[in-house]
């Protein structure tokens, strides 16, 4: 599957990558091209995420004329460890030294974000996830090289534990990498304040996209158990073929309705005691019992649900759902259906610079002090 993501000609090379890297293309220019190895890792462990980077390096190579010869150290999914070689790429050092920066950026970010995808799924097997991520990324590229990773990740938790994993993303323009046309989504709070009550705005979007199923947003107006009873009333007879869902979105700054911390615990007391008897960290305990969409919160909606005579009716959640928060609502047993997430994105980024030196000059192997681990091992070459 080709990424169909914003790549430069190769006449914008110049403009785009280090200045060193220009003036040492040019001494190579004047004094002799050498055919040279670069290995490329990461500081951090990650899952592989290599299909931007091949396809950047094979469509560099087809413009320049040349042939750059690429060994990939891992599948696609791949766990790899700190510092370990994720590929070899050799040819002529004149045609390579000016693409570092472009192919560097294609690797790092992709990888950690798999990373985060790939332990979201592993902890929550059998939730599906939406990748929400475009609105938080810095322009068409960024949002094509995390969408791939979501569905790199998804791939793996897929494989290795049977996971639901990521069943689409909001973007018709990165909807390609989840298998699909057209990008998913329904309402956001803004359709809500137009209608003026949850309940109105489900019936207008039941108006204008008559026939499907829905996704309704119940924290606008902090009525998260009155107004999901509502819509399902309203809706029954969708509600009772599982064709609603509903949407747990509440703000960081208060809790969702019916609650605060002595009910929240009292709450996962009674639905899941394990998760609040061990030592949590602050942090956990906000996920768990604290304000926002916490554990507490989702099986407080389900269990009124339930009451109600809607158990086919399903749970969305959103907020801040990245793998810190996908690790306790596993341990909360939490009752999620789908996690709409953008928080798959590399939260520090400093973690995701990937890094390439030259390992090899015409065959003999040569690398800067330090870097020794990178060195192909005998029986590699």
């Amino acid at each position: 599957m080709s990424s169909g993501g914003v790549r430069p000609g190769i006449d914008r090379v110049p403009r785009l990558t280090d200045a060193y890297f220009l003036r040492t293309k040019a001494v190579v220019e004047k004094f002799g091209d050498k055919r040279v190895t670069y290995a490329v890792f990461m500081r951090r462990p990650v899952v592989f995420a290599p299909r931007l980077v091949l396809e950047f390096l094979e469509h560099a190579a087809a413009e320049r004329g040349v042939v750059f010869d690429v060994e990939t150290l891992h599948d696609e999914g791949d766990w790899v460890g700190s510092g370990e070689p994720m590929l070899y790429v050799t040819g002529s050092l004149l045609h390579l030294v000016d693409l570092e920066t472009l192919y560097l950026q294609r690797l790092g970010a992709p990888c950690v974000a798999a990373y985060n995808a790939y332990a979201m799924c592993l902890d929550l097997p059998k939730a599906g996830f939406m990748a929400m991520d475009a609105r938080h990324c810095a322009g068409a590229e960024m949002a094509d090289m995390m969408a791939y990773a979501a569905s790199v990740g998804s791939v793996a938790a897929q494989r290795e534990v049977g996971a639901v994993g990521f069943v689409g993303n909001a973007t018709e323009e990165t909807a390609h990498w989840f298998g699909r046309e057209q990008g998913l989504g329904t309402m956001p709070h803004a359709l809500i304040g137009y209608a003026g009550s949850t309940r109105r705005a489900a019936e207008l979007y039941a108006a204008t996209f008559p026939g499907e199923n829905m996704t309704v947003l119940v924290d606008y107006f902090g009525f998260e158990m009155t107004d999901s009873l509502v819509v399902a009333e309203g809706f029954a007879a969708l509600a009772r073929a599982g064709g609603l869902s509903l949407r747990l979105d509440t703000h960081g700054g208060r809790y969702a309705e019916g609650l605060d911390l002595a009910k929240s615990y009292a709450v996962l007391e009674e639905n899941c005691p394990q998760a609040i008897r061990g030592y949590r960290t602050e942090a956990e305990l906000r996920y768990l019992v604290g304000t926002g969409v916490s554990a507490a919160s989702i099986w407080q909606l389900r269990r009124a649900l339930d009451a109600a005579g809607f158990p086919a009716v399903k749970i969305v959640v959103s907020s801040g759902f990245g793998p810190a928060k996908c690790r306790m609502m596993a341990v909360a047993q939490a009752p999620i259906d789908l996690v709409g997430t953008g928080s798959y994105l590399p939260e520090q980024w400093s973690e995701t610079y990937a890094t390439a030196d030259i390992v090899a000059y015409d065959g003999v192997p040569s690398v800067k002090l330090g870097r020794e681990f990178l060195l192909k091992r005998r029986g590699e070459e």
